[in-house]
């Protein structure tokens, strides 16, 4: 018993009682900051159980299946792959080829030498943690160089500009009368033919916030959460908070570009990373635990707040929507979201029974076992650093030599792989891709069929399949809170398998 309550106290630390009034403070600190990060910048068929049905589909065989290789029927990765450039769906198939195809095969090799292999779900969350690591570092080092790529490309045309008057250039000269709005909207606006694309461009720089208010929003918000903080939660210190928020620009600008390039959002992933940075910085005898929990908050909140509002830029840049009132809209949102969310949780939090899973949280156990694991320093991945500095080496010279090849108009840089997707394929279940790739190929047959008809129906065919997927997951979602259950089995099973199965079925007596 002594023992026990020893271990009781030491843990307090690591458990907080949720408070309202806490949840929605940290969502105001949290939830606004994103909005000014970026701003200068299928169950078909019968599913008796989980292995019957269609919805795992074994297109490249059983043993690819046994490595996620299969096609599961979600018709709204289908219709992604419809509207994405062909590149980008090559280069995330391309991309898990290469993670679960070569490398999850390596590390399995490596199982009781760099990691545990007692049980299976360990040994598979181990090799999780290996490509999760290597896929963040892949997309930091292609985002980063695209981040100084821009940078630089905006100093020295800012330079260029103000030598100009200097050097007697001429006063009627657009460019020189123009505001740096953007990178080169002004190059493109001369070279754009269509009259819709000039007016986009003309309104989306017209109503623009200006960089110095959203600068000085995200300074201020960010000095307000580093105190306040850690008032919510003591186990995190201000300059933990005062780290995370200033690493965050850099990060968000990473996850964006890769967001606007895969439409697949990684803040969840990015949040991870922050866990088990800080989770084994503050140590589980300190409250890593939640401390680690916190941090993942933060970048969660901050990043899928500044995506969104990136995305929503973009649909107002296609619909001729101001931007001013699409970030006024936005920012009444987050608002609304930091009252009402904490809201509800407190309501479905109340009416909880200890006894009973009701309202189940399944991803609260995952994320705090990630935090567990965090606090010990063993638990981190051997070779993870060295796996981290070759992959980022890799990605970066892979970006580089993209970049080189673009300017220089070779012939091999149509064929190129996008860097960003393959790093995210890493991090993604490989049946995304598989769907996308699938949805590309119809795509290029149905141009090579009638391409006419596929440049004018091919969005309104993905837009279809959207809708009709969100529609099947909702039926389903019905089926499943009336507890309904298919009557029969359809399976997929090896030869052999197949033939003991029959022998088996012969053995029964006939009804």
């Amino acid at each position: 018993m002594g023992k026990q309550a020893a271990g009781w106290d030491k843990d307090k630390k690591n458990i907080v009682e949720p408070s309202i009034a806490r949840l929605i403070t940290f969502l105001f600190l949290v939830s606004f900051s994103g909005l000014f990060i970026l701003m200068p910048l299928r169950k078909w068929f019968f599913t008796a159980s989980r292995a019957c049905g269609f919805r795992d589909f074994p297109m490249f065989g059983l043993e690819a299946y046994k490595r996620g290789f299969y096609f599961d029927f979600c018709m709204t990765n289908v219709a992604i792959g419809m509207l994405c450039p062909y590149m980008i769906t090559a280069s995330l198939f391309i991309g898990s080829a290469i993670s679960w195809g070569i490398i999850s095969p390596y590390l399995a090799t490596k199982a009781g030498i760099w990691y545990p292999a007692e049980h299976s779900t360990a040994s598979a969350g181990c090799m999780r943690s290996y490509k999760v690591f290597i896929g963040v570092s892949m997309i930091l080092a292609d985002g980063l160089f695209n981040f100084l790529s821009i940078l630089s490309y905006t100093l020295c045309t800012m330079y260029r500009r103000r030598m100009q008057p200097m050097q007697g250039g001429s006063d009627d000269d657009s460019d020189t009368q123009l505001p740096f709005h953007c990178l080169n909207a002004v190059e493109q606006q001369k070279a754009m033919q269509s009259f819709d694309d000039r007016r986009r461009v003309q309104v989306f720089l017209r109503d623009h916030i200006p960089n110095s208010v959203s600068i000085l929003c995200y300074i201020l918000l960010s000095v307000v959460s580093t105190i306040a903080i850690p008032y919510l939660y003591p186990q995190m210190r201000p300059h933990h908070v005062a780290f995370i928020y200033l690493a965050a620009p850099v990060f968000a600008f990473c996850d964006a570009y890769g967001f606007g390039v895969t439409d697949m959002n990684l803040s969840s992933t990015y949040g991870k990373l922050a866990m088990l940075l800080v989770g084994s910085v503050v140590g589980r005898n300190n409250g890593g635990v939640i401390a680690g929990l916190v941090s993942c908050g933060i970048v969660m909140g901050t990043m899928s707040n500044s995506n969104n509002l990136m995305q929503e830029l973009r649909t107002g840049y296609l619909t001729l929507t101001s931007p001013r009132a699409v970030f006024i809209s936005q920012a009444i949102g987050t608002g609304l979201g930091c009252v009402i969310n904490p809201v509800m949780f407190w309501a479905l939090y109340k009416l909880q029974d200890g006894d009973t899973d009701v309202f189940d949280v399944p991803y609260a156990r995952v994320y705090r076992g990630i935090a567990m694991l965090s606090t010990d320093q063993d638990g981190l991945p051997m070779h993870g650093l060295w796996l981290c500095r070759l992959f980022f080496a890799l990605a970066l010279a892979l970006s580089v030599f993209r970049d080189v090849a673009s300017r220089k108009r070779w012939w091999v840089e149509q064929y190129m792989p996008s860097t960003i997707c393959v790093a995210i394929a890493f991090v993604v279940p490989v049946r995304i891709p598989i769907d996308m790739f699938v949805g590309s190929l119809v795509l290029f047959l149905w141009r090579c069929a009638d391409s006419g008809k596929a440049r004018a129906f091919s969005a309104v065919v993905a837009s279809g399949l959207i809708c009709g997927d969100g529609l099947g997951m909702l039926l389903s979602s019905v089926m499943s809170l009336t507890n309904a259950r298919a009557p029969i089995c359809i399976k997929f099973l090896s030869r052999s398998d197949n033939v003991k199965l029959d022998a088996f079925l012969a053995t029964l007596p006939m009804s």
